[in-house]
């Protein structure tokens, strides 16, 4: 009997917050960003990891990743064929300039 007063008073005591408290749960979210922001280097994609889920990665993450790398793949494209733009036209005005040297 006595034996069960000490344990239902240990109860108690924990309960009431007395007892000192349990660890912090370790996070269930990947510990930093998933992206730096800015660009996105090869590197960072090869760094990258998701959280686990019940039923494999997280899809929040995996879609917002996913999202972010469109858009920068996006970018460099538009960014790519301006510069190529650039290039076609600087060439061949320095094209005109060569055949009016020579003229």
């Amino acid at each position: 009997m006595l034996v069960l007063l000490g344990v239902l008073g240990a109860i108690a005591v924990v309960a009431a917050g007395k007892g000192g408290s349990l660890a912090d749960a370790p996070p269930d979210r990947a510990p930093a960003e998933l992206l730096p922001d800015g660009e996105v280097s090869r590197a960072d994609v090869a760094r990258l990891r998701f959280s686990l889920a019940f039923r494999g990665y997280r899809m929040d993450e995996v879609d917002e990743t996913i999202d972010r790398l469109a858009a920068e793949i996006g970018d460099r494209d538009e960014r790519i064929a301006r510069l190529e733009g650039r290039e076609q036209v600087d060439d061949q005005a320095g094209a005109r300039d060569s055949a009016r040297g020579e003229a």
